[in-house]
């Protein structure tokens, strides 16, 4: 045994009773009622003792029984001296009580004192104090000693019996709090998760659709400035108010896609490049995605598309969506058009936010010029 063993206290979930079960603290009350009980009946059936004596002992008997009461709290506490303090003082009351004649309430408080010593006490004090009290029993027992030496013995041995079940049931009172407190961590960790997810969507859609409608509404503004034709203005604002209502669908198609209510990925596709006439190939077996990973095959296929058409106007879109194993590819290529600086550079925000949400879920993102045009290629797990 090392040091510790001998000079630590039982865990304080081992002397807690608080969480005991019901049963087991019927048992536990049950067995003091039988040592309070015996301790009353021989001190009152003691035969020639005057009726002060009886009431001298019945007065011993309540203070012990204070005593221990006040000996559970303080090693809740650990405070040594004083446990060592109330055990000393039943100890002695059992010598008072063999001194007087009453050896019966002398041998329960004897092996009372070795029992709550052996569980609740450091281990190097509670076999000293065990060895007092069971020593003291066994000097003045008047069994042959093969008899007395058993049950001292078995007295001995129940007490750490008892320790070792409190530390035991301490143990997995100790797993079961630190089990709670993992998932408890757990569910607010998701949760943490489960708002950047909501914030990050909410953030890539406001971006693309509100950017768009500042593009409309600034050329409406410098159109209203420069006296331009009311129905160029007017074909401004319409598209502002459009990119506006488009933006607000797709936030409620985001919403739905983090609940699990969300269109095959291909059908988004489809309807994604239907107005450019393009069309999309699908490689591999087709399977239901993670909401994570749907989204972000979504969101890179239409801030790709969208840059297609700012920087690449009247060029052709090739899609295609690859089922792999353990993953998913997305590619998106343009050719025949006119690609602008940011096009060919690969270095829009749009694509590096696209990029930073692809590593989050533990994939990449290529972005860049290719033989014919501009090429977006996504790969993530799914």
């Amino acid at each position: 045994m090392t040091r510790e063993t001998w000079v630590g206290w039982p865990s304080r979930e081992a002397l807690v009773s608080d969480k005991v079960p019901r049963t087991r603290r019927l048992v536990s009350w049950f067995v003091r009622g039988v040592f309070l009980g015996l301790l009353i009946w021989s001190t009152l059936c003691r035969g020639g003792v005057p009726g002060w004596g009886v009431a001298l002992g019945l007065v011993v008997i309540a203070v012990c029984a204070a005593a221990i009461v006040v000996y559970f709290r303080v090693t809740l506490e650990q405070r040594l001296w004083l446990s060592l303090g109330l055990l000393g003082l039943v100890l002695g009351a059992g010598l008072l009580a063999h001194g007087t004649g009453f050896d019966i309430p002398a041998a329960v408080m004897w092996c009372a004192g070795a029992l709550l010593a052996l569980e609740r006490l450091p281990l190097g004090a509670a076999v000293i104090v065990a060895a007092l009290a069971l020593g003291a029993f066994a000097a003045v027992n008047e069994d042959p000693w093969p008899t007395t030496a058993a049950v001292t013995a078995g007295l001995a041995l129940a007490g750490y019996v008892l320790r070792l079940d409190a530390e035991a049931r301490g143990n997995a009172q100790r797993l079961l709090d630190q089990e709670r407190a993992a998932r408890s961590a757990e569910a607010e960790s998701d949760a943490l998760d489960e708002r950047a997810r909501i914030a990050r969507e909410i953030h890539d859609v406001l971006a693309h659709s509100l950017s768009a409608q500042l593009v409309h509404l600034e050329a409406a503004r410098l159109l209203i400035e420069r006296g331009g034709d009311r129905e160029q203005i007017l074909g401004r604002v319409v598209a502002a108010r459009s990119m506006a209502s488009e933006g607000l669908a797709e936030t409620r198609q985001a919403l739905s896609a983090l609940r699990g209510e969300m269109t095959p990925v291909e059908d988004f596709l489809r309807e994604l490049v239907a107005s450019d006439g393009a069309s999309v190939a699908v490689a591999g077996a087709r399977r239901l995605l993670t909401a994570e990973a749907s989204q972000t095959v979504r969101r890179v296929a239409q801030e790709a598309v969208t840059n297609v058409r700012k920087h690449a106007r009247g060029a052709e879109v090739t899609v295609c969506l690859a089922y792999g194993e353990g993953e998913v590819t997305l590619d998106v290529r343009d050719s025949g058009g006119a690609p602008s600086e940011i096009a060919t550079s690969g270095a829009g925000y749009g694509l590096l936010g696209m990029r930073e949400r692809a590593e989050l879920l533990g994939g990449s993102l290529e972005a860049g010029p290719g033989e014919e045009g501009f090429v977006v290629r996504l790969k993530v797990p799914g």
